[in-house]
């Protein structure tokens, strides 16, 4: 039993990490990654009750900021527990119980973190869900997230129509048949005798059911306890370089789990603003222009958005920025080194996954070697495992050592007991993720298990392809799969999206074919290129099971892909980049 409440337990917890980031010392981060340990809360914990109303009481710091077309709003901490307090009791009177599943589907909006908080207060478990869903989406969500309440807007209550199931439903911005209307008294003083319930739950207990983006399969059910991501995000903080009083803005879509990270836990766990610049489209100007105007301190945006940012004019550094951050997928160091050029500060990586909270990182004021995801984040045992023999060693998959098993784990996935114990095995938790580590210790992705594949006898990272073709002017992303070849078992293929000014013709194709020649060795070389949108997942990751079934669909089928370039279309190009290891290729 800990000696202390667990309010206490968790705010040492937080000041411990936050002193190191005050440091900005590489010797005292390096200690803390060794010595840092997860608060013992004891038995029961509520992050909603135990932290954030102990922090917001009499507390008017500004905990959301929301920017939009409407000029926006700002709620204070003392505001978001009062509003949270009194959506729980009329979420209670409408039935809503501990251990119920409640599925929220809302934008950026006000209504979305008081409900959250809300939930969390009940013992009810939160099921995020993003607004790009369909009908059918949403009934597989309701059936295996076996869902009992639904929160939504006006406008997206047309998708449940034919939905089953979920028979309690609350709606806001109107009134729709069928449907409870969302209270609009929050703001308002509470009457003297309403109490909210008070709820107790087991550190245990689970408080999020976070669907997975899919990218190779059907979309996975993450069970998150009231511990492994209220508590686990403290080491998303620290790799955000989060401090009190900051004004911090991520670019991320509710729904998913990075919005959770950075956008709900991360920032009121250091009693930061939550900043959110709500448009309809990706805004690059506009963007830039309220980090200056607003005085955003930290910057969080996937690599996608830094590329956008940087086809537009970056301008001079928003006068306070202080922190910038990548996450989501791998960001290629040409991204890094011209956001350096441009602002003189270094766009920090960091790895983790829905399963996770943030596992490693580049911390405030270590050294940043452009690439690399950084190293494990403090209470994070990493090891790198040979995914045929489960041997460690300095490349292999990304896995937790779970005998002391991380805070910030998840329970399990929900309903899948196989697919939990598969992903546990051995006594370690499996990525699926495939990362080098060098001398100093700095890890570096190389694609997921599924994604490296072979050429000849060479093993072929398509993120180490995708990072030297992003250094092309024509290109703006790209996705790189295996193309099935009798010589050579696989050659590498790149599907390219093309930034604005080029076209999809012969020239463009021989100059970035010719570019690949000079920038990589000859087994990882460019061989065929196709450009073409890139399919990708509601929440913005790159498809690349679907590119490469479409490869070996052409093979098999015998017909060429159509708007593909070759390599041997160009014989101009054989004299170009030869390299000593070309023999083999």
């Amino acid at each position: 039993m800990p000696s202390t409440n667990p309010t206490t337990a968790y705010r040492a917890a937080r000041d411990e990490l936050l002193a190191v980031l005050d440091e900005q010392d590489p010797v005292r981060a390096d200690a803390a990654r060794r010595t840092f340990r997860w608060p013992d809360l004891g038995p029961t914990f509520n992050w909603a009750t135990d932290w954030f109303d102990v922090v917001a009481r009499d507390n008017d710091r500004v905990a959301l900021w929301i920017v939009d077309g409407d000029g926006g709003s700002r709620t204070t901490y003392a505001e978001m527990a009062a509003r949270s307090d009194r959506l729980a009791v009329h979420l209670d009177r409408w039935g809503v119980r501990k251990g119920d599943h409640v599925l929220v589907m809302l934008g950026n909006q006000l209504e979305l973190w008081e409900t959250m908080l809300a939930v969390i207060k009940l013992g009810a478990v939160i099921l995020p869900t993003s607004t790009m869903l369909d009908t059918a989406d949403l009934q597989d969500r309701v059936d295996r997230g076996a869902v009992a309440h639904v929160v939504t807007n006006r406008g997206e209550t047309p998708k449940f129509d034919g939905v089953t199931g979920a028979e309690s439903r609350i709606v806001i911005g109107g009134d729709v048949d069928g449907w409870r209307s969302y209270p609009t008294d929050l703001g308002e003083p509470a009457p003297a005798d309403e109490q909210r319930p008070v709820v107790t739950t087991l550190t245990t207990d689970p408080c999020l059911v976070y669907f997975t983006s899919g990218t190779t399969s059907k979309p996975k059910m993450v069970v998150h306890s009231q511990t492994s991501y209220p508590v686990g995000h403290l080491s998303t903080m620290h790799w955000l370089g989060l401090r009190p009083g900051d004004v911090h803005l991520a670019i991320s879509s509710p729904g998913w789990g990075k919005h959770a990270w950075s956008c709900f836990f991360s920032p009121w766990i250091a009693e930061a603003t939550v900043y959110v610049y709500d448009t309809p489209r990706f805004d690059p100007a506009g963007l830039l222009a309220r980090l200056d105007q607003d005085g955003v301190d930290t910057f969080c945006a996937p690599p996608t958005a830094w590329r956008m940012l940087l086809q537009s004019d970056l301008g001079p550094k928003p006068r306070v920025l202080r922190e910038v951050v990548s996450a989501g997928e791998p960001l290629n160091p040409e991204v890094i080194a011209r956001v350096q050029a441009a602002w003189g500060l270094t766009i920090r990586d960091g790895y983790g996954q829905t399963e996770t909270t943030a596992i490693i990182g580049n911390v405030p004021g270590s050294p940043v070697t452009p690439g690399a995801m950084g190293q494990p984040l403090p209470g994070v045992s990493v090891v790198l495992l040979d995914p045929l023999t489960g041997e460690p060693g300095d490349e292999g998959e990304v896995c937790l050592d779970l005998t002391e098993r991380p805070t910030n784990l998840m329970s399990g996935y929900l309903g899948d007991p196989a697919r939990t114990d598969d992903a546990m095995r051995d006594g370690s938790f499996h990525t699926g993720d495939i990362a080098s580590r060098d001398a100093d210790g700095q890890l570096t992705f190389i694609g997921r298990t599924d994604d490296v594949f072979k050429s000849s006898d060479y093993k072929v990272s398509p993120f180490e392809v995708e990072s030297a073709l992003l250094q092309h002017p024509a290109v703006a992303e790209s996705a790189v799969v295996p193309a099935p070849d009798d010589a050579r078992l696989n050659v590498v293929k790149a599907y390219v999206a093309l930034a604005a000014g080029w076209e999809p013709s012969a020239e463009t194709a021989r100059a970035v074919l010719g570019h690949a020649r000079t920038s990589l060795p000859a087994y990882a070389r460019v061989r065929r290129v196709e450009f073409a949108e890139l399919p990708k997942t509601i929440s913005g990751k790159i498809r690349r099971v679907e590119l490469r079934e479409r490869e070996e669909r052409a093979v098999a089928d015998g017909v060429p892909v159509a708007g593909e370039w070759r390599d041997e279309q160009f014989p101009e190009l054989r004299s170009v980049g030869r390299r000593a290891d070309d023999r083999r290729s």
